[in-house]
């Protein structure tokens, strides 16, 4: 209750979970009985003081160099990234690398329901939702800041985490002119990930119908990355996925995977022993990085003699 007033919270009988920020940063996760059966249950979750960066990502193991380098190409060219893995995968932590590449001359807009996110470039504005008081009233939604956002020019959006109808005001967002958009959101694979979104999108009180926001998603959606937690705790980028912006004859999204992790076998101790490659797959927007004459040949989609290439993202 101390952390909750001091975070001008409340978490009582009547409201037993607390979902709050401390001003350091931490996140704080309460429930209290009897909807936790065995006692208050508290967790602080503590992110790390300095800035991650791809070298440090690259040193991990989570990402090669080669698919590191295909990423910041594509922030350049301000291509829309949805950033898509369970809980725990590392989802902030890759946002935070990413949103770090952004050319500082660029205003960038970052919205979210607990600040987590430090991404330092030239000119950013944070914007946080606020919980209703307890009249329940005053509360301000991810919705209600990306409307507001949008009134104030943004070069490009980021939404922290999509999990609810905002999604649709996202996707109309990027559909609109604000290239290089971002957000994260939780799903086991890339094609869930769009599924997802398009889901949240129809949870609102919106009559557009089905195949308008499936047609609108692969129109906006230009990549989603793929992150994962491995069985030994390791963190990997799995798939690197551009979206087509069309759907086919039945109504289903069309990805191809351009870079992605293979898992080659474990050591003796449990450690996942793999490699991220190429598939082979040419972007559609090869010709731009070509024109921008960007420091990445087409020589790099070239996969490993050994790797048999999919047509379609797993």
């Amino acid at each position: 209750r101390n952390i909750a007033q001091f975070v001008g919270r409340t978490i009582d009988d009547e409201h037993p979970i607390l979902d709050a920020r401390l001003p350091a940063g931490s996140r704080v996760a309460a429930v209290l009985p009897p909807c936790s059966r065995k006692g208050t249950t508290l967790s602080i979750r503590k992110f790390s003081k300095g800035s991650p960066s791809f070298v440090d990502l690259i040193n991990r193991g989570s990402i090669s160099k080669d698919a590191a380098r295909f990423l910041d190409v594509c922030i350049y060219l301000g291509k829309n990234t949805i950033i898509s893995g369970g809980t725990g995968s590392g989802k902030t932590t890759l946002l935070n690398v990413l949103g770090s590449r952004i050319p500082g001359t660029q205003r960038l807009l970052i919205i979210e329901d607990s600040s987590e996110l430090k991404i330092k470039t030239g000119h950013t504005v944070y914007f946080e939702t606020k919980h209703p008081d307890a009249m329940g009233k005053g509360e301000v939604t991810i919705r209600d800041l990306i409307k507001s956002a949008l009134r104030l020019r943004p070069d490009r959006i980021v939404v922290g985490e999509v999990r609810g109808p905002e999604a649709l005001d996202l996707i109309t967002a990027m559909n609109t002119g604000h290239g290089g958009s971002m957000g994260t959101t939780h799903a086991n694979t890339p094609y869930d990930a769009l599924v997802r979104l398009e889901t949240l999108a129809m949870m609102g009180d919106t009559q557009v119908p089905v195949g308008a926001i499936r047609r609108q998603i692969a129109a906006a959606i230009h990549l989603v990355v793929q992150i994962k937690r491995m069985d030994d705790g390791t963190r990997k980028v799995t798939n690197i996925s551009e979206v087509i912006p069309e759907v086919d004859d039945s109504g289903r999204y069309i990805l191809r995977d351009i870079f992605k992790f293979v898992q080659r076998g474990k050591t003796a101790d449990g450690k996942i022993v793999g490699e991220h490659v190429a598939t082979g797959y040419l972007p559609t927007f090869l010709g731009e990085i070509e024109l921008n004459r960007l420091p990445f040949p087409k020589e790099k989609f070239t996969p490993p003699s050994w790797y048999v290439p999919t047509k379609i993202a797993s």
